[in-house]
């Protein structure tokens, strides 16, 4: 999620050197700073309703929601009338292409977002689109749209289907996340079945069809907390991304089914972040430790009983949130954000909303060059319920845009314990959560994101891009 991860680099197809060996910091080496570079409209009226506490367009889990491919950046929303739209941009442009898709959001639920991802062998985007536990829509464009960059018109996409060509995964489908591997094909993690009781999956694009991988993540086990037990959950990613050797990382933390294992009903069951990580494409992933404790399409997956994934515990009585985010540097080590209501201010949170606007924090957990795991916490009150980003630059400086676009960022020479807060949002009237380009920092160096200003009921919005420049 930065400009040397492979997710990065396979969207740009060439990645430029910052000019020192990877990973090698120098005394020299600018700190984290933001510059404000510019705001564009999407849309004047944006679909705008509340769900699950948060927005259909700017949903942080929503990987991709905005990226930059070859010299033009792109977007995907719904407008007031519910049709998808897809936009593109040459960079630096203060306006914006669109095309409106032949499709129509079904239900008022924030979970459907919709998802883009570059096939970089055949030069298509991708969109996966409106599902939350039950049927997906996906659409892809013309070979080489993104490659040769012609007339922007509904004629470069195709129909929109059900399948992905064909290929039907799963009635219960949910959490989209499009990533592409180092030799160009177009991966698709899902989850597979429902809050509490999931499984991810994984599904690949060769440049001519889908095959399913089948599900790496497992939903049954026994855990118990001091409350009580469960037997049932789901593996909630903080994502999914390569590094610029090949290797594919995910943060995650468990949710239980059984709310015994908290300690009031008005929390929420998230506990543990864990990791894994896969050296084969996705085939087979490992703990921390490097044993293996998955095989993708097994029956043997990954499970909340197998030693060696948690590298943060935390019981279920702080609120800790899911699908938060992660990014990895220059040197293939893997940072995450994570938030929750720290125990200085008690033991058992009553109301995950409340005590997460009023108490919560986001902390920056990353693995060191030693091999240990170090956890920082942002000394800047979330004055909300939602989740933070994870964004490194060029010198691999830690950027964390926090509800409301807030920037806070800490500098890797102090070893990210600076954290101070660059930009509060000012003049953005953002509603929460903002959608990363986790693409664009390494092609110029900006810092972009999407979000949508606040509304009441179903009032439509409008739609923003906002662009920092980052240290060069």
């Amino acid at each position: 999620m930065n400009r040397r991860t492979l997710l990065a680099s396979a969207l740009l197809g060439a990645v430029a050197g910052p000019g020192i060996a990877a990973g090698t910091a120098r005394a020299a080496d600018p700190g984290p700073s933001v510059t404000p570079a510019g705001t564009t409209r999407l849309d004047a009226q944006a679909l705008f309703f509340v769900s699950y506490d948060g927005l259909v367009n700017n949903n942080a889990f929503q990987k991709n929601g905005l990226l930059t491919y070859k010299g033009y950046q792109y977007a995907a929303w719904y407008t007031t009338d519910r049709s998808a739209v897809v936009a593109r941009r040459a960079l630096g442009a203060s306006s914006w292409s669109t095309v409106t898709l032949a499709h129509q959001l079904k239900s008022s639920d924030s979970h459907n977002v919709i998802s883009m991802g570059v096939s970089r062998t055949d030069g298509r985007l991708h969109l996966n689109m409106d599902s939350h536990s039950d049927g997906f829509f996906y659409v892809k464009s013309v070979a080489g749209l993104l490659d040769n960059a012609p007339a922007w018109t509904s004629a470069v996409f195709g129909a929109v289907e059900t399948t992905l060509d064909g290929l039907a995964l799963t009635t219960q489908f949910t959490y989209p996340q499009f990533i592409s591997t180092p030799e160009g094909r177009l991966q698709l993690s899902y989850r597979v079945g429902i809050s509490g009781n999931g499984r991810n999956a994984l599904a690949e694009y060769d440049g001519s069809s889908w095959t399913a991988l089948g599900e790496w993540s497992s939903s049954s086990g026994t855990y118990t907390s001091s409350h009580g037990s469960s037997t049932a959950r789901n593996m909630y990613l903080h994502g999914i991304d390569y590094d610029a050797g090949g290797r594919l990382h995910s943060f995650f933390t468990w949710r239980e089914q059984n709310g015994a294992v908290m300690c009031n009903g008005g929390g929420i069951t998230n506990h543990d972040t864990g990791y894994v990580y896969s050296t084969d494409r996705g085939r087979t992933w490992r703990n921390d430790a490097g044993t293996l404790v998955g095989t993708t399409g097994s029956s043997d997956t990954v499970a909340v009983t197998d030693a060696g994934l948690v590298v943060d515990s935390l019981n279920p009585d702080h609120s800790l949130m899911n699908q938060e985010s992660q990014a990895i540097d220059s040197s293939g080590l893997p940072h995450a954000i994570i938030s929750y209501v720290p125990g200085r201010f008690g033991q058992c949170t009553t109301n995950y909303v409340t005590d997460r606007t009023n108490n919560g924090r986001a902390f920056h957990v990353r693995k060191n060059s030693s091999g240990t795991w170090t956890k920082t916490e942002i000394p800047i009150a979330l004055n909300s319920s939602q989740r933070t980003k994870l964004v490194l630059d060029t010198y691999d400086n830690a950027y964390a845009i926090m509800p409301f676009g807030r920037i806070a960022g800490a500098s890797k020479s102090s070893g990210y314990t600076d954290w101070t807060l660059l930009y509060d949002g000012s003049g953005l009237n953002a509603f929460g959560e903002v959608v990363i380009d986790e693409t664009r920092v390494s092609q110029d160096g900006i810092l972009s994101f999407m979000y949508q200003e606040r509304s009441s009921g179903t009032t439509p919005s409008p739609l923003h891009v906002v662009d920092f420049r980052l240290p060069a």
